[in-house]
Order: structure tokens, then sequence, then C-alpha cells
């Protein structure tokens, strides 16, 4: 893991995310997420009244991503684009159960690492 991506907060367990929120969860401007949601079609947040927007967990994940691959891999918008939907086709080749048991145990693994380095 790099120095970059040990300081990103931890993702707090909730439905709904501001962008101010997911702008300090990913430590970039709310500017910058609203860009990457016109080059990403990955990254969709909820738009409630007054076009407010809302991110679920998911495209937090998403936005780290696309962050991690710009700031610390060093790819373009369009290579970033590439890999986005490599990563998807592989996570949609697995069967559902698959899938989520794969994510799950994924995020078991990096938690139980977390609490070692703490």
């Amino acid at each position: 893991m790099t120095q970059v991506a040990e300081e990103l907060p931890r993702i707090p367990d909730k439905r709904y995310f501001t962008i101010g929120e997911v702008s300090e969860l990913c430590r970039v401007k709310p500017h910058v997420l609203r860009y990457w949601e016109q080059e990403f079609t990955q990254l969709k947040p909820v738009k409630r009244r007054g076009n407010r927007r809302y991110y679920q967990q998911h495209d937090v994940v998403i936005a780290r991503d696309i962050r991690m691959l710009l700031y610390e891999q060093g790819f373009t918008i369009q290579g970033a684009r590439l890999q986005l939907r490599d990563k998807g086709r592989v996570l949609a080749s697995l069967p559902v159960a698959s899938a989520a048991d794969s994510l799950a145990s994924i995020r078991q693994e990096l938690e139980s690492i977390a609490q070692r380095l703490e």
C-alpha cells in the first residue's frame, strides 16, 4: 500500500454521502468529483432536490479507485477509464454470489491488515 493510500480516512458505514464528505474521504476537491462524473460512467451519484448529489458507498470506492489510478499510478483519464472498465468486466464475469463473497473476503483481509498496522 502506498503512503498516499494509507492517509485516506476510513469510509463510514452509512448509506449516503454528500459531495463534501466524499471530497474529504478521497482527498480531492468537489469540482474534481463533478468532473470525474462526466468522464467516468461508473461514478453516478443519486441527484435529489436542487441537483444535490448523494454518493453511495460504492461510489466512494469508485472515486477512490479513480484517484488511485490517476494520482498514484499515473494513468491518463482514458487509461483510467479502460482500467475501470476492465475491472468491471472481471467482477461481472464472476457469479453474483462468488463476486460478493470475493469482495467480502478481500474487505475482511484489508480490515485485519489495517488493524495490525494500528
